[in-house]
């Protein structure tokens, strides 16, 4: 989904959920939207998923589309390496609002 369609996409529904994915120790950062039938879509630039350097170019990014709340999940792999589940899809513990 490139930038247009998420503008479109955004003015045109509101039941989805944006999320602002990152690695544990990265501070690179990528876009994706979950639509209400749990499609995942990254948000892509010339077919190719766009990583941002800063929460701040998410934001800019993000508000231009006039989208103003996501959430923040962070990929931990401490979990995968001692034999656990990774558990970055439970809201509870592994996401952080975020409203800009």
């Amino acid at each position: 989904m490139d930038f247009d369609e998420l503008k479109a996409f955004a003015g045109n529904h509101d039941n989805y959920e944006i999320r602002v994915i990152t690695h544990s120790g990265s501070h690179c950062y990528q876009v994706e939207l979950e639509d209400v039938e749990g499609a995942r879509h990254m948000l892509t630039r010339r077919g190719k998923p766009v990583v941002f350097r800063s929460l701040e170019d998410v934001y800019l990014e993000l508000q231009r589309a006039g989208i103003h709340r996501a959430f923040l999940v962070q990929h931990v792999p401490q979990d995968e390496m001692v034999g656990r589940a990774a558990h970055y899809r439970d809201p509870l513990s592994s996401r952080m609002p975020l409203v800009f």
